[in-house]
């Protein structure tokens, strides 16, 4: 709840900072900003993966691992270059990532987080990696047509924080080695144990009018130091954007 109610006030001071109408730059000089309606709500979809996962837990990894996630962005236009802005907002992220014939135990003991294969045991046909953050994210800018964004190129970089709100295991229908079906039922395990509860990532977009690529790679890792491999989550996806 602390960490909920710091990122919130974080973005309600960026916020209330962004609604000036001028900056004052390091040199004594004011830096001017305007308004202008563009990206301040965007969606997006991603295609899911961990890099530098060893082959014991590559081999295991099946099916559409995916994203999704959803800001609000409060975007500020310098006014003496209208092509460049700057945007800082607050959202939620999610990722699941799939296996198949692995159990990950989230809830084992503290230490060494247990990726325990079952190529020859029962397990669940379907089982995923789930996690959630609350984020803010922060964008510069290009627009070639900042009057008219929603028939223009448009480019980002920028960066995100993020705070770990839930991360679950989540297995469906349970199946021996031969695949035959033991018990229908759905099993969900929750524990913030061995994973870190802050996430940095670096942030690109390109597109035209509404839509755009992006991407994402996470800075530090998915998980605590010492408590498994360095895992780094990237997003690859599609971003709707408008208003």
């Amino acid at each position: 709840m602390k960490k909920f109610v710091f990122v919130v006030l974080s973005c309600l001071f960026f916020s209330m900072a962004f609604s000036q109408d001028t900056l004052q730059a390091t040199n004594n000089n004011k830096v001017s900003f305007q308004k202008r309606a563009a990206d301040h709500f965007m969606l997006q979809l991603s295609s899911d993966h961990w890099a530098s996962m060893p082959d014991s837990i590559s081999s295991h990894q099946s099916g559409f691992s995916r994203g999704f996630n959803a800001y609000v962005m409060f975007n500020k236009q310098f006014k003496n270059s209208p092509k460049i802005s700057i945007a800082i907002g607050v959202g939620v992220s999610t990722s699941n990532i799939v296996f198949k014939k692995m159990n990950i135990g989230v809830t084992a003991a503290p230490g060494y987080l247990p990726f325990t294969p079952l190529d020859s045991a029962d397990h669940f046909k379907k089982y995923k990696l789930a996690s959630t953050f609350l984020e803010i994210p922060l964008e510069f800018r290009y627009t070639a047509k900042p009057n008219n964004a929603d028939k223009s190129f448009k480019a980002a970089i920028g960066l995100k924080a993020g705070t770990l709100v839930n991360v679950h295991t989540k297995g469906k229908n349970l199946v021996d080695r031969n695949g035959t079906t033991l018990n229908g039922y759905t099993e969900k395990e929750n524990s913030k144990r061995f994973f870190n509860t802050t996430h940095f990532m670096a942030t690109a977009r390109i597109g035209y009018g509404i839509f755009s690529l992006f991407g994402s790679y996470q800075l530090n890792g998915i998980l605590k130091e010492g408590a498994g491999p360095t895992l780094k989550l990237y997003q690859v996806g599609l971003t709707l954007s408008g208003l």
